[in-house]
């Protein structure tokens, strides 16, 4: 049973993606007070649309008779800079470069402000309030249109010298293969949405060359549009060759977990997205290899879990931020 609302400290979160922000009011056992979604309006520049997630901020506030504004956490996409609270160009934030978002939105709301990327503060969140909870070494994946990571160990994130921990995406997985974090062959490359579309493609055009039909892709048109979700839907349906395609990213699924238990020995680790949806396809191979591959006594204590908090945890990312203690050089917090 959660403590009752008037002995909870609150916290504000601000949810930042490519195509649309969420400001959340919640309190420290993870109960949403309040929340508002808007787009993400890149035409209008950084300064504007950081303003108006501070005045929904405000209002929000106020309307829960706060008399001022609590702790804030900020969720991210990187690269961005959490020591000094600076936002360096995301990808789906193109203009947003070298934005002191920390700054400007303590200035306006008088509160103090931390930000994280956001595989890093979906880690928090899974840690504190889901799937992870009552761990002290977790791993969380994202597996979703990439591959990124969060680590918390020894009860601590761990963002690394200059937030660049847990970057496994990057970790090159077969000289050559799809492409996924710039790299041909990645970790990236053959476990996250992307890359499981460009790994379909592959296997497709051989399944062609080879006068085999495809019933989930049976064009030129199909394959430009061929995506992940239409592979696992046609894997759990049952097809022969899209349960082929998952299997081989389970695989690499597994490949990759192996370094990251033998190297970091975590008792837990949680993968979001394409993982929650495919798990009965991706496990059986991730095992396999698991079991193959791991010391024996690291993966012992090892469970490999789904993550829990499905569609809130950006929201829950954001308030697990404003719930850190303050941040350290040098990687720990």
């Amino acid at each position: 049973m959660s403590t009752p609302e008037r002995f909870n400290r609150f916290y504000l979160g601000f949810d930042i993606g490519g195509t649309k922000s969420t400001v959340v009011l919640g309190d420290e056992a993870g109960a949403m007070l309040r929340s508002e979604t808007v787009e993400t309006d890149l035409a209008v520049g950084p300064g504007a649309m950081i303003g108006r997630l501070c005045g929904i901020a405000e209002r929000i506030v106020s309307e829960h008779g706060l008399a001022h504004a609590p702790p804030v956490g900020i969720s991210c996409g990187g690269p961005l800079d959490s020591y000094h609270g600076i936002i360096h160009s995301p990808p789906n934030l193109p203009d947003w470069n070298e934005i002191p978002i920390v700054e400007l939105v303590e200035k306006r709301l008088g509160a103090a402000v931390k930000l994280q990327n956001d595989a890093n503060a979906c880690a928090l969140a899974e840690w504190r309030f889901g799937a992870g909870r009552g761990s002290s070494n977790m791993i969380f994946l994202t597996f979703g249109t990439g591959m990124g990571a969060g680590l918390v160990l020894n009860g601590n994130l761990y963002s690394g010298t200059n937030d660049m921990a847990g970057e496994i995406g990057h970790v090159r997985m077969e000289p050559d293969g799809p492409l996924g974090y710039g790299k041909h062959g990645s970790f990236e490359g053959f476990c996250s949405g992307a890359g499981i579309a460009r790994l379909a493609q592959q296997i497709v055009r051989r399944k062609w060359a080879e006068g085999g039909e495809v019933p989930f892709c049976r064009s030129e048109a199909d394959l430009a549009g061929l995506d992940a979700r239409t592979v696992g839907v046609a894997a759990l349906d049952g097809d022969a060759i899209a349960r082929e395609i998952i299997e081989t990213s389970g695989e690499y699924l597994g490949r990759g977990l192996a370094i990251l238990v033998d190297v970091l020995n975590p008792e837990r680790i949680v993968i979001g997205s394409i993982f929650v949806r495919l798990e009965p396809l991706l496990r059986p191979r991730m095992e396999a290899v698991l079991r193959r591959e791991c010391l024996e006594r690291s993966a012992a204590v090892c469970r490999v879990v789904p993550a829990a908090l499905g569609e809130d945890v950006g929201k829950l990312a954001a308030l697990s931020v404003a719930m850190q203690p303050p941040a350290k050089s040098g990687g720990t917090q």
